[in-house]
């Protein structure tokens, strides 16, 4: 592809301007200028649209924003303020959740192993209800119930249909062969129903599946909504949850259905299936994937003749792992020069000490790319900071929020002291182990 970068790979208020493109009236090089790089641009109005129109699409009480895809306080504010609900998948997302301010029975707790500390706080805090994924969590649940502390779980049951979608095996979640849920297949889930409606620890309130993610064609969602509300209706549970998966275009040339056509098609599909209730989702992806961009900094052009160009930038896997993950593709351009044709190619590589840090393999880039050029990789608001590591003790980027020509930190940048503030000098710590013949036998812990 040699064409200037499709609109539709841009956050909603993007324009180009005399200093090139600008999101939220705030010029994308003046961000790397004043902020550094690498740096993820969310688009905040783009944002609150996005939750706008999910929750317009299927009711305020049926739509909650799965934040494993991008969370911070920040996010977890915007989002319980344009009227979503929160999904969360670990006692940090749900500690993040609470001290953004967002009330407990507007928060879901998902995950398919729940540690007894997890599920403590959630009930504790009377969390809107709990996504039950296995017979020990519901023995962890019992257990805790028994102590007389704690009042009963308000659950739903997640089932694995037996009907798996998505752009990659390893993002697939629906199938037989899960390790997410309850299973129809082997009437696990017919029994999970019967165990936590007998159960004086937890109160069923309905049943969930979400058959993976980055769907780009909504009859496999459709598919995913007809086997588990098939099994909704025939179980008598009053709430329906049919999860997340909408995908996004992050190449020219791809579409995705919008919310409304989502709606329309999952709604359908549950009451073909005998369901006659409200259907609820989980959208994460497609709620910030767009709004959200990296900016990185060039640093080496690397021109092996007969072979290939390598551009190599300051970031990489560390804040981009989905392409090395799940080979996902991405597309590139310079923020001072948007509409720029692209037709230079070259692997785009991040700075870490491995041959699989790539960013973009086949990158279409302008002929007039510099070192010390701004880099823009869109469609990087989903999973891009969430998965962020410090691989190589790099440390993660800041994160701002763009609106109406003003720039806000939401996650300011790590610092080196940040890398440190975990390691100690603690002395060696004793220890006592037993032989196999049960004898105590003092084991001292060495430093090598």
């Amino acid at each position: 592809m040699s064409s200037a970068i499709e609109p539709e790979l841009l956050p909603l208020t993007a324009e180009e301007g005399p200093a090139g493109l600008t999101v939220g009236a705030v010029p994308l090089t003046e961000l790397a200028r004043r902020f550094g790089t690498p740096l993820f641009v969310y688009d905040e109005e783009h944002l609150r649209r996005r939750c706008q129109e999910a929750v317009a699409a299927f009711g305020r009480d049926n739509v909650a924003y799965a934040s494993k895809a991008f969370l911070c306080t920040a996010m977890a504010r915007l989002a319980h303020e344009e009227g979503m609900l929160l999904d969360v998948a670990s006692g940090g997302e749900l500690a993040v959740a609470l001290r953004a301010g967002v009330p407990a029975d507007r928060i879901v707790l998902h995950g398919n192993n729940k540690d007894e500390a997890e599920l403590r706080r959630a009930i504790s805090a009377r969390v809107r209800h709990i996504v039950v994924d296995s017979f020990d969590e519901m023995d962890r649940i019992e257990r805790l119930h028994a102590t007389g502390e704690l009042p009963p779980a308000q659950i739903q049951l997640r089932i694995a249909p037996g009907v798996a979608a998505g752009a990659h095996e390893s993002i697939r979640t629906g199938g037989s062969d899960s390790k997410f849920g309850f299973g129809l297949a082997d009437g696990s889930a017919t029994t999970a129903v019967r165990r936590a409606a007998a159960s004086p620890a937890m109160v069923l309130e309905g049943v969930h599946a979400h058959v993976g993610s980055q769907v780009l064609d909504a009859t496999e969602l459709a598919a995913g909504a007809a086997a588990v509300a098939r099994f909704a209706a025939q179980s008598g549970v009053c709430r329906l949850t049919v999860g997340g998966g909408l995908g996004v275009v992050y190449e020219a040339g791809q579409s995705a259905p919008t919310f409304a056509e989502w709606a329309v098609r999952v709604r359908d599909a549950a009451r073909g299936a005998g369901w006659d209730g409200d259907v609820a989702v989980e959208p994460g992806r497609s709620i910030v994937a767009r709004a959200g961009l990296t900016l990185y900094r060039v640093g080496t052009i690397k021109h092996i003749h007969g072979v290939r160009t390598y551009v190599s930038v300051d970031g990489g896997m560390s804040d981009n792992l989905r392409p090395a993950l799940y080979a996902s593709r991405y597309e590139a351009f310079l923020p001072r020069s948007p509409r720029s044709p692209r037709p230079l190619r070259a692997r785009l590589v991040g700075k870490h000490c491995e041959s699989g840090d790539v960013i973009i393999d086949n990158a279409a880039l302008p002929a007039d790319l510099q070192v010390s050029d701004v880099l823009a990789t869109p469609v990087t608001g989903a999973y891009g900071y969430a998965m962020a590591s410090n691989y190589n003790k790099l440390p993660r980027p800041a994160v701002v929020f763009v609106r109406d020509g003003h720039a806000r930190v939401v996650v300011r940048r790590e610092t080196e002291d940040d890398l440190l503030r975990l390691d100690t000098d603690a002395a060696p710590v004793e220890m006592s182990v037993r032989s196999g013949a049960g004898e105590l036998v003092a084991a001292r812990q060495s430093s090598v």
